[in-house]
């Protein structure tokens, strides 16, 4: 367990700082229509947490939301969980929000790898999405129906989004990297009428064509009516002759100089994304969430959290099959610059991103945990090399970010600048743990539960918990919690089962989301330690895999690392598969040194059975760059695995196919 020690201060926010932060006018605005007296970040979360329904009718004035038509109240009832209804009455549209501004300012800057750069302002980004919508309009897009996209990040992706969802359409996405299967699994359970793709994409300067990709698509969905295809590979149009109603993007967009946006005006929770689980466990799920709660919320995390501003630009290191795509795309109703990367973030130089941010003044830097531990791991040292004096926020999610990871950032990127750790999930397009700009940074700590986020640790038998290891619930509503499941019945059952039914037999009615954390009583923070799912329980003690990870990918030798549990003489017996960095062998010394540190820096408890070396690329991950354990688990188990195009890399898990006999 970490203590205060451990825990080191890493930052302390100016006066100038905490003067100048929106989180600061946020107060005000409490302060005065809401008769308070709070003046720290600590105060304001617990007044969000006591006061929901206030916090999100502060947090819809303070953003400036637009809507055609008012609510009558906040929410109906907090006490119906799930199904709550927030903001009824109101009439709004998500894209008239994303497009509030209509200037000269960038919109977008595109980079893909060393190939393609484009931009567009505001007053372009305006124009060519009418001119999209027009055009999806007259093909018979209406009300409800899905549009979907098989594309990499690029421009397109978003105005495609933003056309989608004026009309009033649904819109979900996966990113061009994905295999069909796993795209068909997805798409195939909404019935989508129109798919955006495109001609391939590049990755470390390679040309990857997905046109055959494409086809296997359309010729397994049959409620695809059209297939809208952009050039990013090629400056020419590419050949699409093979796939069933394909149109060339430049063809298919209205020729028409200056069509009039049409945003069509719906209810608060009418249906935005429809987003998809991992699918490592199964079928993947398809959650739909409503328009009004994924922008209230995205606000308060990129406004209050981040704290973005107009003058911001803002990057995250993404794709459209991660949640934080959208996200990242909502930066858009702040007015801020957004610069979309498209390919490998560490080529063609590890350092790519930091001279990225000192040529464009990116702001505002979203990554994972591990890019840092990877820069981490070659000694990089940007501060020495880059000006980076316009960067004043990093942001990181995905998985677990080590202690010493958090000190890295300041020492070798930038001693003064925000650190804002977050957590949250596909499932509610926002984070349960994030930041509060006005407080301190500790290392290893994310610096709270995100705000109006009634977020406790309970233990196994439904207790609130400090300081010791235990599941991550959510006792109270979120407006951006999915409104249902696709193809659900009328009691939610799939809904109630994935969240609600963990705790039940304890009479407690909580979101369990699946995150085994501690949260600190000395600084209210909350260190995250790995899946529930994947924790490890040899005799019975329960050890977050994070705790094994942040200590091990310390080690020069190791480029990464997964551990599991098996079953073994009725017990559990931890199994540790390295990925060495170049130069290294897996010797019988080296494995020692692996034990002896962890037996020295947490406990005997944590040292594996067995140790063995992976082949390169040989630790599976999902495509939001989180490890994936319990697939490993299954494999070792003798269970099958059935979604393997869920991963980035399925082709990892063919060496524990072949290893799994011997482990028996």
């Amino acid at each position: 367990m970490l203590n205060i020690a451990n825990r080191k201060k890493l930052w302390e926010p100016s006066e100038d700082w905490i003067k100048n932060a929106e989180v600061t006018r946020f107060i005000e605005l409490i302060n005065k229509e809401y008769i308070q007296n709070i003046s720290t970040g600590k105060e304001l979360y617990e007044w969000s947490v006591e006061k929901i329904e206030d916090f999100w009718d502060a947090m819809w004035k303070f953003s400036g939301i637009i809507s055609s038509q008012p609510y009558e109240k906040v929410v109906e009832d907090l006490n119906v969980y799930p199904g709550t209804k927030w903001f009824p009455k109101a009439r709004l549209n998500f894209a008239e929000n994303m497009l509030r501004f209509k200037d000269d300012k960038l919109a977008f800057i595109f980079q893909g790898e060393t190939k393609v750069s484009k931009k567009m302002t505001y007053a372009e980004l305006n124009k060519v999405v009418a001119r999209l919508a027009k055009s999806l309009r007259e093909m018979g897009v209406k009300v409800g129906d899905r549009v979907v996209s098989y594309i990499p990040n690029l421009i397109e992706t978003a105005i495609a989004m933003l056309a989608t969802t004026s009309i009033g359409a649904i819109w979900a996405s996966c990113g061009a990297e994905l295999q069909p299967s796993a795209v068909i699994d997805r798409f195939g359970q909404i019935k989508p009428k129109v798919l955006f793709t495109v001609d391939g994409y590049y990755y470390r300067d390679k040309v990857f064509e997905i046109v055959p990709n494409i086809k296997k698509v359309v010729d397994v969905i049959p409620s695809i009516e059209k297939v809208i295809v952009a050039s990013y590979i090629s400056d020419r149009k590419p050949e699409i002759s093979s796939i069933h109603n394909a149109v060339h993007w430049d063809d298919f967009i209205s020729k028409e100089e200056n069509p009039v946006n049409q945003f069509e005006q719906l209810p608060f929770d009418h249906p935005v994304y429809v987003m998809f689980s991992s699918g490592t466990t199964g079928k993947p799920k398809c959650m739909v969430q409503g328009a009004g709660g994924v922008l209230i919320k995205h606000l308060s995390e990129l406004i209050l959290s981040t704290d973005l501003k107009r003058s911001d630009v803002i990057i995250y290191i993404t794709a459209p099959s991660w949640m934080m795509w959208n996200w990242l795309i909502s930066s858009l109703a702040v007015g801020a610059t957004i610069f979309l990367y498209d390919g490998n973030p560490l080529y063609p130089d590890p350092l790519i991103m930091f001279e990225l941010m000192e040529k464009h003044k990116i702001s505002i830097f979203g990554t994972s945990a591990s890019y840092i531990h990877y820069l981490m791991g070659i000694g990089a040292k940007p501060t020495e090399k880059y000006d980076l004096s316009a960067l004043r926020v990093i942001s990181q999610t995905a998985s677990t970010l080590s202690p010493e990871g958090f000190e890295y950032v300041y020492k070798e990127i930038k001693k003064d600048l925000y650190f804002n750790s977050i957590s949250g999930g596909t499932d509610i397009n926002g984070c349960f743990a994030g930041a509060i700009p006005i407080l301190p940074v500790y290392s290893s700590e994310l610096q709270g539960p995100a705000l109006a986020m009634r977020v406790k640790s309970y233990n196994e038998r439904a207790e609130p918990v400090l300081d010791e290891q235990a599941e991550l619930v959510c006792e109270a509503p979120a407006p951006s919690m999915p409104i249902y499941f696709w193809d659900d019945d009328d009691n939610m059952t799939k809904y109630k089962t994935a969240y609600f039914d963990h705790f039940k037999d304890t009479g407690k009615n909580v979101w369990r989301h699946g995150d085994y954390i501690v949260i600190h009583s000395d600084t209210g923070g909350i260190t995250f330690w790995g899946r529930s799912d994947a924790v490890l329980k040899p005799s019975g003690v329960r050890i977050g895999t994070a705790e094994i990870y942040n200590v091990i990918e310390q080690l020069p030798e190791i480029a990464d690392s997964l551990v599991i549990g098996q079953k073994w003489e009725g017990d559990i017996r931890i199994i540790m598969f390295v990925l060495l960095n170049e130069g290294y062998e897996l010797t019988g010394d080296l494995k020692e040194k692996i034990k002896k540190t962890l037996r020295e820096k947490t406990s005997p408890r944590h040292v594996p059975k067995i140790i063995l070396e992976t082949p390169p690329d040989g630790i599976p991950y999902t495509f939001s760059n989180k490890k994936v354990e319990i697939a490993v688990t299954k494999i070792i188990h003798g269970i099958a695995v059935a979604n393997r195009g869920a991963l980035r890399n399925p082709e990892s898990l063919d060496f524990y196919e072949k290893i799994k006999e011997d482990l028996k």
